[in-house]
């Protein structure tokens, strides 16, 4: 006889919630990666600027130039400032999602040790229907040489 459990189709579906919320985390993750990668390159193009507006200041540059510089590398310190609210949000959001997951991972650990319960009270079962014919074989067996 195989063991069938009842609710399997729930730990299926138990299962596969815990996979969407891997792949939800990794997608957070991801962005968040993305977000950080987008910060450095506005650092660098940051500190590009100021060299560059050094560099002109040193090399008796018109001031509408060094003017126009500086206006940019104002506008990069705002895309940066603007950059690390976005980072903060996608840490908060990859945050969420490890919560979610880590719940879906202990909902599914529930139903799989409810299942393997079952499967052990089934084996359990089936060793003694097993051992319980064995006996009834063995005491026909017995009356058999009795008479």
């Amino acid at each position: 006889m195989k063991f069938h459990y009842a609710f399997q189709k729930i730990v299926d579906l138990k299962s596969n919630e815990k996979t969407q919320a891997e792949w939800m985390l990794s997608s957070a993750i991801g962005k968040l990666q993305a977000e950080e990668k987008s910060l450095n390159e506005l650092y660098e193009m940051r500190d590009q600027m100021y060299r560059a507006q050094q560099e002109a200041a040193s090399r008796c540059v018109p001031v509408a130039e060094i003017r126009n510089i500086q206006v940019y590398a104002e506008h990069l310190e705002e895309c940066i400032e603007r950059k690390r609210d976005d980072i903060r949000i996608a840490h908060v959001n990859v945050t969420k999602k490890q919560k979610v997951l880590s719940d879906k991972m202990l909902d599914e650990k529930v139903w799989l040790k409810a299942r393997d319960k079952s499967q052990e009270k089934f084996r359990h079962e089936s060793l003694l229907r097993e051992q319980n014919e064995l006996d009834e074989m063995a005491t026909v067996r017995f009356a058999i040489r009795a008479r």
